[in-house]
């Protein structure tokens, strides 16, 4: 099981007196990537010119640019909603990045009580992502949020 205090804990400190959005975001990845088993690309994108553009992440060449509400990413952004889908392959719209990613979870990131872009997590296992891994990333979410305050 997936010990979100001390990943959050950990994210808290990374960040801590950093301003600058992409350096965090940056090191969120890599912090995600260390610590969660079974993904196999983990990543944010942020919105600019009313679409979703690949920021920094972990992980295979990925998408660069999502249409809002187009997709798992899309359709977070869209709904300011997290999007938990156990399985890809059956979500209407779906935009595979990487053929081998059978599981996702997204979950909206916000600047100034709006939608600034994603967090993207990706699994080759289906079903990967639990609702204890829905809580633990919309709390790590909401830490890294604090950031962009700045």
């Amino acid at each position: 099981m997936t010990d979100y205090t001390e990943i959050n804990a950990m994210l808290a400190s990374i960040i801590e007196g950093i301003p600058y959005t992409m350096t965090n975001l940056a090191n969120a990845s890599a912090l995600l990537n260390e610590k969660l088993e079974n993904i196999n690309w983990v990543g944010f994108y942020t919105i600019k010119d009313g679409k979703l553009v690949l920021g920094p992440f972990q992980g295979k060449v990925a998408c660069t640019i999502i249409p809002i509400g187009k997709g798992v990413c899309g359709t977070a952004a869209a709904t300011d909603s997290t999007q938990l889908v156990p399985d890809v392959h059956k979500f209407a719209g779906h935009i595979a990045c990487d053929s081998s990613s059978n599981s996702e979870i997204v979950i909206p990131l916000h600047r100034n009580n709006a939608v600034f872009g994603v967090l993207d997590i990706d699994s080759p296992l289906f079903d990967r992502f639990s609702k204890q891994d829905k809580e633990g990333l919309e709390q790590f979410a909401r830490i890294l949020e604090k950031s962009f305050e700045h």
